[in-house]
């Protein structure tokens, strides 16, 4: 089975370089208009219950049922949401946050192994459920950050967290033959479905 693992498209959070975290921002007329629909077109599409995302699959496969999973949802950065870093570069929880990694916890928001471990059980009942199925494909759309926890925790090759950074409107195909005897997804390619 291969596993389409997508981010969503520019929202104006993007353009300004604002933390969005759980904010349910909208995309941009830009990122609209920067989205093409992909090449293939699954029964369902497994998303993010924000707008962002429900609405950059819409776009990427118009025919398809959206089915939102709550715990796809992009990290919650507490009070840093809304906020630009220029703005924060004198804060000292924003420091301290930024210094440990994300690994401390954001003030009112979630540590990122607390986030990883929301999201890596969501996204690992969708592969079992859907190889119980017999599914030849499972398509996520959801967030960068979403993105980088599965792809820290499963892919191949290893990578940090960071390195696993998608531009919006991309993503990665998985291959699953290793997920049942190793819980382990094989980087197939790099995938963008937009204009440019």
């Amino acid at each position: 089975m291969l596993i389409d693992l997508l981010r969503h498209s520019l929202t104006s959070y993007n353009e300004d370089h604002r933390y969005q975290g759980r904010r349910d921002i909208p995309l941009s007329p830009a990122g609209r208009a920067l989205l093409r629909p992909a090449d293939f077109s699954p029964e369902a599409v497994y998303v993010s219950p924000l707008a962002r995302a429900r609405e950059t699959a819409s776009i990427l496969f118009p025919a398809s049922r959206l089915i939102p999973v709550e715990d796809l949802q992009e990290v919650s950065f507490g009070v840093f949401e809304g906020r630009t870093y220029e703005e924060m570069a004198r804060d000292s929880d924003y420091r301290a946050w930024v210094d440990s990694g994300g690994e401390v916890g954001c003030p009112g928001g979630e540590s990122r192994a607390d986030f990883s471990s929301r999201v890596c059980r969501a996204f690992s009942r969708l592969v079992d459920k859907a190889l119980e199925r017999g599914e030849e494909r499972l398509t996520v759309v959801a967030h960068g950050g979403t993105q980088m926890a599965v792809m820290e925790r499963y892919a191949l090759p290893r990578r940090g967290y960071f390195e696993w950074n998608a531009p919006c409107g991309g993503g990665y195909v998985l291959d699953t033959g290793l997920w049942r005897s190793r819980q382990l997804l094989e980087l197939r390619e790099e995938v963008r479905y937009t204009k440019d």
